[in-house]
């Protein structure tokens, strides 16, 4: 029974406090919980095509907004290597190529540094394979400039203190093939300003802009030439046409609540369509700015 009750507060509270150690807890067992959940359906889809693993960023791409869900690196990780029997580099390289990070903001909440002792206690097989991670990442800093050991210690997944901790965003761009702001100015302070040292290791290649917004003819555009082949070409329509009906709605709802009322809002929640090809799945959320 108290195992039970453990195990439903970690979604009972959205946001935890965490100025107490019990808080912070409860967020890492959150973030844990959902990236874990959902790669775990990812590979479970992945596992029906009968492919080889090395395929799979063929099939998937995972889009890390900001930090808060970067602990799904390590997580895949773990699940290659200890469950599907991948070598490191392998694994590594499927990661890397699944992978991309978007910074939405510079400020400190975006860049999140758990503390090592506390994930060493919730997931003490998470912290080995950042450990991992890092020796590695060092090795390859180290190969490229010698002798410069200030240089280590920024670009370290491990910030040195008491207690030690963990730099998630760092661990989001060495896990991931691309890193983007959501501005041009904005994308130009994170090469300059947060990552200069990422920058000049992996080239400016990795880093790149995407500007948040995405207009009606552009969202149609993709969505018709990326559906599943046995999809009607109609469904693409049909979804636009429930969006701009959902739009409407609110917009006569706010004209209708009065000039001084708050504009209504909705929950978070995503229009799912599944064609009849088992799992092709196209999800968009409603705020019109992202396709996945």
């Amino acid at each position: 029974m108290r195992e039970a009750e453990e195990a439903s507060r970690i979604s009972a509270v959205l946001y935890p406090s965490e100025n107490h150690d019990a808080g912070k807890s409860l967020r890492l067992q959150q973030q844990y919980f959902w990236v874990a959940a959902s790669l775990h359906d990812i590979c479970r889809r992945f596992r029906k095509l009968r492919e080889p693993w090395t395929a799979f960023p063929d099939y998937n791409a995972i889009q890390l907004n900001d930090t808060h869900p970067t602990l799904a690196i390590p997580e895949f990780m773990r699940i290659l290597v200890d469950e599907e029997g991948q070598d490191w580099d392998t694994a590594w390289d499927i990661t890397k190529r699944t992978f991309a990070y978007t910074n939405h903001t510079v400020l400190p909440e975006a860049l999140e540094k758990w503390a090592v002792p506390l994930v060493e206690w919730l997931l003490p097989r998470h912290m080995q394979i950042i450990y991992d991670i890092n020796l590695f990442f060092l090795e390859s800093v180290e190969a490229k400039f010698p002798g410069d050991r200030a240089r280590l210690a920024r670009m370290s997944l491990i910030e040195e203190g008491f207690p030690k901790r963990v730099r998630m965003a760092h661990l989001a761009v060495i896990g991931s093939h691309k890193v983007n702001g959501v501005a041009e100015l904005h994308s130009d302070l994170v090469k300059t300003q947060l990552f200069p040292d990422f920058v000049e290791f992996f080239g400016k290649d990795l880093f790149t802009n995407v500007t948040n917004g995405i207009t009606a003819r552009r969202w149609l555009y993709q969505v018709s030439s990326c559906r599943p082949a046995r999809t009607p070409a109609s469904s693409a329509l049909s979804l636009l046409r429930l969006f701009c009906a959902l739009a409407c709605s609110l917009f006569l709802l706010s004209r209708l609540t009065g000039p001084h009322s708050s504009p209504p809002t909705l929950s978070p929640f995503c229009l799912l369509y599944t064609s009849d090809a088992a799992d092709d799945l196209l999800c968009v959320d409603l705020g019109g700015r992202r396709i996945i």
